[in-house]
């Protein structure tokens, strides 16, 4: 019964993968609140906000860096077993699959500080966040895919399984503060609440079939295989259990009830002159200790199995063909001694980084006196980002360019090219716009890919509604 809940893990781990969390056409949209949640140092420009409940920001994204569906399923007229094979041969190890979501439960802000000018920030929230990766296991699938009849002496690589998923509700409290006319820097507090975490990153092993001494083949493995797991086991080990008392108890983890753990993000602004500024920002440095509703499973040991015997037992043995093979199998499982424990882990958060240089141009004038108005913001900049986030086997990269624009007092626009592991055409779009004190606001990345989504390799949306007072410009 382990070694099938052991296989069932690992499986899931590998296909419940439906482009990480690249926020860029959030980064420095300032004229949106929930910017300040991926800069902490970004100055709003209003003087409060609260966010719709739900509906404040709603974010989803997901990506595959090596194939897309229509590679699989393309009216092509070629056999679909040809471009399975050539999609298994084509990802590499590192390829991988990747399913990021984000929802607001609650958020607001206000500004803060002495005299008329107050120039502090502070903005809190809680957001539910669902994070998957999972490396495509090369070895794994051209075994399943041709066997090991063709394959005797090759040694299949069992470390390529490498995999992580986690579903989180974040409690956060943050604080923006002008240090003086160029330096404003900015910090969030977080608290994790972990309400279900999978975690199987720390994989080796082989696989090797080779002639035998008590039969023809004999297959030899070498493994050291781990899968950990938080706030699964209580939900199905019974099976007859009440669909209400488990929603209960995600609705309990929800609420600081589940694995706790800290974090912090930091931000930096320079404004090196009136067009010239400077951000960066560390999201994420953290962690969630897991000590509820654990269990963690893992073989490890070098085992060889010869194969079986065509020999099937006499018919006055009273064992019918079917109960015998049953019991083969039953051997063959035997032989993998799956040990389950108890035991407290600890994840980290994926850390981020953001940094862009941005340059603002474009005086605004009157149209009245063509002189310029009391605003003496720019309605044009243009600027470039670097985005990465820590992952199991190897760091994700992302840069952009981008234009921003002011249309008009209710409008702004912000377009992007972006080059990361998913495409070199992505350009996304970005629009916020206030309607009285509603703010709408819309992105979208990978916009070229939307007349036929099957070949999109990445897809990105966002989009928001909050009541925002005291609007700067």
């Amino acid at each position: 019964m382990m070694y099938k809940r052991l296989t069932f893990l690992l499986i899931m781990n590998m296909l419940c993968v439906v482009n990480a969390q690249n926020k860029q056409l959030l980064f420095g949209f300032n004229d949106i609140p929930q910017s300040v949640l991926i800069n902490p140092s970004t100055t709003l420009d209003n003087k409060w906000y609260v966010g719709f409940p739900l509906l404040s920001h709603i974010h989803s994204n997901a990506g595959s860096s090596g194939v897309s569906a229509y590679d699989l399923f393309a009216d092509d007229g070629r056999d679909f077993n040809s471009k399975l094979r050539d999609v298994i041969f084509s990802l590499e190890e590192n390829d991988f699959f990747t399913l990021n979501q984000q929802l607001d439960i609650f958020s607001g802000g206000f500004s803060y500080g002495k005299g008329i000018e107050k120039d502090n920030y502070l903005s809190f929230g809680m957001y539910l966040e669902t994070d998957i990766i999972a490396y495509h296991p090369k070895d794994y699938t051209i075994l399943a895919y041709e066997g090991n009849a063709n394959n005797i002496g090759r040694i299949f690589d069992i470390g390529d399984l490498n995999a992580t998923g986690e579903v989180v509700s974040v409690l956060h409290l943050g604080t923006t503060k002008k240090v003086n006319d160029k330096l404003t820097i900015g910090a969030r507090g977080k608290i994790y609440s972990s309400v279900f975490n999978v975690n199987s990153t720390k994989n080796r092993g082989s696989f090797i079939t080779q002639e035998g001494d008590n039969n023809f083949l004999e297959h030899i493995f070498d493994l050291d295989l781990s899968v950990q797991t938080s706030g699964i086991r209580s939900l199905t080990e019974d099976a007859n259990s009440d669909v209400s008392d488990d929603i209960k108890a995600i609705r309990k983890r929800l609420l600081l009830g589940g694995n706790l753990g800290l974090g912090l993000d930091l931000g930096l602004t320079y404004q090196a002159t009136d067009q010239l500024q400077f951000e960066a920002s560390l999201q994420d440095f953290g962690f969630i200790r897991h000590t509820k509703d654990i269990e963690s499973y893992s073989v490890k040991g070098k085992y060889t199995y010869e194969g079986i015997n065509p020999i099937f037992p006499e018919v006055d043995d009273g064992q019918t063909a079917e109960e015998y093979w049953n019991e083969v199998a039953d051997n063959f499982e035997d032989l993998f001694e799956v040990d389950s424990i108890t035991a407290k882990y600890t994840t980290w958060r994926p850390l981020k980084l953001n940094a862009a240089l941005r340059y603002a141009f474009g005086k605004k004038v009157s149209k009245d006196c063509n002189c310029l108005t009391k605003d003496s913001g720019y309605i044009n900049a243009i600027g470039a980002q670097l985005y990465a986030v820590n992952r199991p086997k190897q760091p994700q990269l992302a840069l952009t360019a981008y234009y921003y624009r002011r249309v008009f007092k209710g409008l702004r626009m912000k377009v992007t090219y972006t080059l990361d592991s998913f495409s070199y055409t992505n350009i996304g779009l970005g629009m916020s716009t206030d309607i009285g004190p509603v703010n709408f606001y819309l992105l979208a990345d990978n916009l070229l890919d939307y007349q036929n989504l099957a070949k999109a390799q990445s897809v990105s949306l966002q989009f928001g509604l909050n009541l925002v007072f005291g609007r700067a410009h």
